[in-house]
């Protein structure tokens, strides 16, 4: 069984409509994610310990539609598998008349954080979130398959820049994956898409610039996060129709 959570919407979450934001809809789901593994006690204590750490690779997310102010849903995680140093999760939220608002998959990676690179999980490590019936799960989801790399639109313009302060980082002094996204939202001046990719590539700090550039690819609106040599900390890609 996935694990979840219940809430209401809040005020605080909501756009100019009264919408729940990709921002606070992501926020959702790392919370998900987070709840259960505390709960489960391989949370950040137990890794933070053991100088290891989950990072986050690549989102794939559907928005069938964005929950209101005030509306009860509940939001749910499972895990669907471990390869390599690879760990793969869906995520939903769902309404009152338990129909999904929100799909998602993603893709993560485990890190030893002092030696600074990639490792693979001991057992003890994803043991307890292995549990039977998660495929029967994961094809209930209804999710295409996913795609992990991003690439950059011919032709991208800049659209400013912006410094990472304190209120962008997470426990990892690293600027939270949700963030990136909001900084994509508004680069390309699209409240609401119909779904979107994430591909993080470089984590920014305390002090970096981050300069946005939006263009267009076969229909899809791509906007590129980058540093002033050019290097991505992340790729965003959103879909508005279909």
């Amino acid at each position: 069984m996935p694990y979840t959570f219940s809430s209401k919407v809040r005020y605080s979450e909501c756009d100019s409509e009264g919408r729940l934001t990709p921002f606070s809809v992501i926020n959702y789901l790392q919370d998900c994610s987070t709840f259960q593994s505390e709960g489960l006690g391989v949370g950040l204590e137990y890794l933070r310990h053991r100088n290891r750490a989950w990072f986050l690779s690549s989102w794939s997310i559907i928005f069938d539609r964005y929950p209101r102010l005030s509306e009860d849903i509940e939001i749910g995680t499972f895990a669907h598998g471990f390869r390599s140093f690879y760990g793969y999760r869906h995520f939903y939220i769902k309404g009152a008349d338990g129909r999904p608002a929100v799909r998602a998959d993603s893709i993560w990676f485990f890190y030893d954080t002092e030696h600074k690179c990639p490792q693979r999980p001991l057992p003890e490590d994803v043991e307890a979130y292995e549990e039977e019936g998660w495929q029967q799960l994961s094809e209930a989801m209804d999710m295409p398959r996913m795609e992990r790399k991003i690439r950059s639109a011919e032709g991208m313009k800049p659209t400013g820049s912006i410094e990472v302060t304190r209120h962008f980082l997470d426990s990892n002094q690293h600027v939270n994956n949700a963030w990136y996204v909001d900084m994509a939202v508004n680069a390309a001046g699209i409240n609401r898409p119909r779904a979107l990719r994430a591909e993080y590539r470089k984590a920014a700090v305390l002090g970096d610039i981050i300069y946005p550039y939006t263009g267009l690819s076969d229909g899809k609106h791509i906007v590129d996060l980058r540093e002033k040599d050019g290097t991505s900390f992340a790729l965003v890609e959103f879909m508005t129709e279909g």
